[in-house]
């Protein structure tokens, strides 16, 4: 798993989200504050954002709004060996997952009902995105027996 913020706190490099997709190698987003700076996913999904702009060789390279979500639910699940079981909200899979309000704050709001697509949503809702984004938490949906993926 990769943390960013972690990275990014100790000064220990940038993760080369490129190469790793060039070679195939899995990886998913975590947080931490043993070396990073915060367990909210919306901070950790936006220094993957800034990390992947500065790249290694300072290429640019953006991560997307969808493929920040993917790497922080079903890519960290894949990376874990858990494809299948974790990481969606698939039939058959375990579940914990947060609901989460787009309204939750009127910043959040204008900036989401702007949004024309969803990457401009997700988008949104890692920069804006905070404790007031979680309208509630749900624990333990979800059936044993495979994800129907």
């Amino acid at each position: 798993a990769v943390s960013p913020t972690s990275n990014l706190f100790l000064g220990s490099g940038f993760f080369d989200y490129a190469g790793a997709d060039r070679v195939g190698f899995g990886y998913g987003l975590a947080s931490d504050v043993g070396g990073g700076t915060s367990f909210n996913p919306f901070h950790t999904m936006l220094a993957a954002y800034y990390v992947g702009r500065e790249g290694q060789s300072k290429q640019g390279l953006s991560l997307s709004p969808q493929q920040l979500w993917w790497q922080h639910t079903a890519g960290a699940a894949k990376a874990l060996g858990l494809a299948g079981v974790v990481g969606n909200l698939q039939p058959g899979c375990e579940a914990d997952f947060v609901v989460l309000n787009p309204r939750a704050t009127p910043l959040l709001e204008r900036k989401t009902a702007q949004a024309r697509n969803l990457d401009e949503l997700l988008f949104a809702l890692i920069v804006l995105g905070d404790d007031r984004l979680v309208e509630r938490t749900v624990i333990g949906q979800g059936q044993l027996g495979g994800c129907q993926l």
